[in-house]
């Protein structure tokens, strides 16, 4: 094996590869979102007892093959697999999309633009845009810019520094297929069970390393800590739950609530003890994820030189 795969330096190249280049047109994550949609309407039987076991097949045709794929690749000889390592890991990491989105929400707001912010909230959450006024809007892209930071940065990081190019393609897959099956309705309630318990478990651990990057590298350190500790323990999910209450008390926000979704109204618990959301704490919040980042690829740099 390659000395340099998962190698810091790679993971420096990718992140920034990642903030200055723009996305592909045809994103691979979102061709596989079709290939996720066949193996949906293929397997998935809402009305069998064996749906669970469909969904766990279902997961294993989707992410065994392209993660054996990748970690063909980082095994390529003279430095090819580096290569293959620093293209997979551009392309997995999300945050340059993710800022590009929230900003667009930012700016819409600033001109005072309801209308604009509220199209551009709903390419990146699942609410009712229609019902958000302006704290509405800017609550939801901050949360999801918190939450996300996580998924498409640190953890794809994470997975890449401690599994190379193979880790992190299935971490982004499982990811995938989470935010596709991962609900508690009738439809998906058994069959998107491997997907979501996957995910919990791929993102345990860089959930929490993200949660305390925001809590170290944010505004308010005892407040992010004290969310964390308290507030998080109320939300529904383990690993979103942490991660948005130490954002939330890191950027001195008050964050979660009630929310209108498709569904209807949802009774959320609150993140952190500050004031309401604006729509220039959707830069604060993109910032945060970029030093969180930008120190752990600077803490492996470190811990590679000393060893």
């Amino acid at each position: 094996m390659s000395l340099l795969i998962g190698h810091p330096l790679v993971a420096l190249l990718a992140l920034i590869a990642d903030w200055l280049l723009p996305e592909p047109r045809h994103h691979p994550l979102a061709l596989f979102g079709r290939f996720a949609s066949w193996l949906d309407h293929r397997f998935n039987r809402p009305d069998l007892a064996s749906n669970r076991d469909r969904g766990i097949w279902a997961v294993m045709a989707a992410v065994v093959p392209l993660t054996l794929i990748a970690l063909g690749l980082q095994h390529l000889p003279f430095y090819a697999g580096e290569l293959a390592g620093l293209i997979l890991l551009t392309l997995a990491l999300g945050g340059g999309s993710l800022a590009a989105h929230g900003r667009s929400v930012a700016r819409a707001l600033a001109a005072d633009n309801l209308v604009g912010a509220r199209e551009a909230a709903g390419r990146l959450v699942s609410r009712d845009n229609q019902a958000m006024d302006e704290t509405a809007c800017a609550t939801a892209t901050t949360e999801s810019m918190l939450e996300n930071g996580n998924d498409a940065v640190i953890g794809t990081l994470f997975w890449f520094l401690v599994a190379g190019a193979g880790g992190v393609i299935a971490y982004r897959l499982i990811n995938t297929l989470d935010a596709m099956w991962g609900y508690w309705t009738e439809d998906y309630r058994l069959f998107g069970w491997a997907a979501a318990r996957t995910d919990d478990l791929m993102n345990y651990v860089p959930a929490r390393l993200t949660a305390a990057g925001y809590a170290l590298l944010g505004s308010r350190r005892q407040e992010a800590w004290r969310a964390w500790q308290e507030d998080s323990l109320e939300w529904v999910s383990p690993n979103a739950g942490v991660v948005m209450a130490a954002g939330a008390g890191a950027l001195g926000l008050k964050l979660g609530g009630p929310a209108t979704y498709h569904g209807g109204r949802r009774e959320r618990p609150w993140l952190g003890n500050g004031r309401r959301a604006q729509g220039s704490d959707i830069n604060r919040a993109i910032a945060l994820i970029y030093r969180v980042a930008v120190a752990v690829v600077a803490i492996s740099l470190g811990v590679w030189f000393l060893a």
